[in-house]
């Protein structure tokens, strides 16, 4: 159990820079490098202690993570970033494509802000025209990726990602 759990571990500013198991969470809470931020409600005993198993700890001291790269433009990360999710009429899996929202024949790029998941059915309807020719509503206007760690760890971890570490996952506006 304590191997298959999945602990979000934060950077003293709050901000998330990995995944670990909960023993290894532990093991940094036990020698005083962590401390628990939210827990998943389950107890783990030893002989001399008991801990709630952390669903998320941040460190004591601030670790410098050199940022990386920007998240390359491809259809995979725009089917990531939408979350397979046709963002036109919402319908989620099946046959998924993207969709220039202004279309190339018009000077539509393929870029983060031009490209949008799109169903078979909406891209067909929307054909050479802009959404609002089409009569269809965007859900969520396209937008480039702002945080590599919150790309990395959504998809990384698909199946890892809690509900409780949403809040943290969030990707911060620029001020």
């Amino acid at each position: 159990m304590i191997e298959q759990s999945r602990v979000l571990v934060l950077n003293r500013t709050y901000e998330p820079i990995n995944v670990c198991n909960a023993r290894r969470a532990i093991r940094m809470m036990i020698s005083g490098k962590a401390d628990t931020v939210e827990t998943n409600g389950l107890l783990v005993r030893s002989e001399a202690m008991e801990f709630h198993l952390p669903a998320v700890i941040r460190l004591r001291t601030y670790v410098y993570v050199p940022r990386r790269s920007q998240i390359p433009f491809s259809k995979k990360n725009v089917m990531r970033r939408d979350e397979n999710t046709c963002q036109y009429c919402g319908a989620k899996g099946g046959y998924l494509t993207v969709d220039h929202v202004l279309p190339r024949s018009r000077g539509g790029r393929s870029t983060w802000e031009n490209v949008v998941c799109s169903c078979r059915r909406c891209n067909a309807k929307k054909g050479d025209r802009t959404p609002e020719e089409a009569r269809l509503k965007l859900n969520k206007q396209p937008h480039k990726p702002k945080s590599f760690i919150f790309h990395h760890l959504n998809y990384r971890f698909p199946q890892a990602v809690q509900q409780v570490w949403e809040k943290y996952l969030q990707p911060t506006p620029l001020a």
